[in-house]
């Protein structure tokens, strides 16, 4: 197994570029992936070094971005042109790869895929995602409320609502959708009207989606 990055290296190169509010972010995302990493019986260790690394290139300039993605070979589409900061879980994914050794491929996609999602993605990408929209930081709205409610009954459904409450949040702001977060939500949507995270009936979707 590949030892995951000193956290305190981590720590004082983000404490350099990102501001505090976004560090007590990026500590909610690592404590809510490892909570549900738990929860789920998958790789705790993993999930946390996923959330501590998912930020690491957020505040990088959108011509930086580009020149990463374009650099690693990354498929660009209209949306992300228009929108370089979508590229910014990629370009996050790459500085742990090459500044801190992160060579793990689950913990890599799990960083890649925490804005847009990515359908058929890992359970611990699934944490990553969801972590990144409900951790304590994030506030204590009624929607954080049932969607927090939902990641602890089935990790898909709470992908697919992660990915309800952005949609709609982008529609009302008029902003740009970009396609993965579409078929982001209806894979979740699928799996877990299917029943693929456990034994989950439709009753409790109900109740979850209600």
């Amino acid at each position: 197994m590949t030892p995951a990055p000193a956290r305190e290296s981590v720590l004082t190169w983000l404490d350099h570029r990102v501001p505090a509010a976004r560090i007590k972010h990026i500590l909610g995302v690592e404590q809510t992936a490892g909570d549900l990493a738990r929860l789920y019986g998958l790789d705790e260790a993993k999930a946390r070094t996923a959330g501590l690394l998912h930020d690491l290139a957020k505040y990088f300039k959108p011509q930086l971005l580009l020149q990463m993605a374009q650099a690693e070979g990354l498929e660009l589409d209209s949306v992300l042109i228009a929108h370089p900061h979508l590229l910014h879980a990629d370009a996050s994914a790459i500085v742990a790869r090459d500044e801190f050794g992160t060579i793990d491929r689950e913990i890599l996609d799990a960083i890649a895929n925490h804005t847009l999602g990515r359908p058929n993605m890992s359970q611990l990408s699934c944490t990553v995602f969801v972590a990144d929209a409900i951790e304590p930081s994030r506030g204590n709205s009624p929607e954080l409320e049932i969607l927090r409610r939902a990641s602890l009954q089935n990790l898909h459904a709470a992908v697919w609502q992660v990915s309800d409450y952005s949609l709609k949040y982008l529609l009302e702001t008029r902003c740009y959708i970009h396609p993965r977060t579409v078929l982001t939500r209806n894979w979740a949507l699928q799996m877990a009207r299917s029943k693929a995270t456990g034994n989950v009936t439709e009753d409790s979707i109900a109740h979850i989606i209600s």
